[in-house]
């Protein structure tokens, strides 16, 4: 049985749970794999938050790899929300840019911004499920934010406009992010028949109904996005 999951307008998987915690567990031995290949054919233009002053001395400039991307299960099995064992991340701040672009976490989880530069930085996000502003702090320092809620997070360093990243936060374990390559590989998924979804720079790009067979089966599934 799986339930069919969405956020409005985002695309991230979610629902109505009874509140109260749920204790981490392993992922079923009963389960298959889902992995394959995202080719973007045209990488995402580079966008910059307008009206905010630049302050400092400009320094080098991190290369920012736009064409990750983010796959997951629109739909999941009903068990997935027992599941979601917080983690921690960190989204690094350097060469003035945050690394990685695009970052995935489950609910729960905690992200560490350090500051790797030796310029000043100030972490804020202005979006619906975490808003925060972390205030300026120097190379060295790091501070961190906790993601209690599903969603999309836009984050922005309010010194230097250039500087922004994508934080998802999944109500699952489902998703997991490409490599330099565009491949990625989602493990323990329960046999059934699933909707996959890629997300990349701001946006899903497409949907591809997915099925793993059995325990133990490996369904492959390549994206080729315009």
């Amino acid at each position: 049985m799986v339930l069919s999951l969405a956020l409005a307008a985002l695309g991230l998987a979610t629902a109505a749970v009874a509140e109260g915690a749920f204790a981490p567990q392993e992922p079923p031995p009963a389960s298959g794999v889902i992995r394959g290949r995202v080719e973007l054919r045209r990488a995402p233009t580079a966008g910059e938050r307008p009206a905010v002053a630049e302050l400092g001395m400009p320094g080098p400039r991190e290369p920012v790899d736009r064409r990750r991307s983010v796959v997951y299960l629109e739909t999941a099995p009903q068990a997935a929300f027992e599941t979601p064992p917080p983690g921690r991340a960190v989204l690094d701040q350097r060469n003035e840019a945050f690394v990685p672009y695009v970052l995935a976490v489950t609910v729960g989880s905690t992200v560490d911004f350090p500051n790797s530069d030796r310029v000043y930085h100030n972490v804020f996000s202005l979006s619906k499920p975490e808003r925060f502003d972390l205030g300026r702090y120097p190379k060295g320092r790091s501070r961190s934010v906790r993601f209690d809620r599903p969603g999309v997070v836009r984050v922005f360093c309010e010194i230097h406009s250039h500087m922004n990243a994508f934080i998802l936060v999944f109500a699952h374990r489902y998703f997991a992010a490409t490599d330099a390559e565009g491949r990625y590989r989602i493990e323990g998924v329960p046999p059934g028949t699933y909707t996959l979804a890629v997300w990349s720079d701001g946006q899903v790009r497409a949907r591809r109904e997915v099925r793993v067979a059995a325990a133990g089966d490996v369904a492959e599934q390549d994206f080729t996005v315009e």
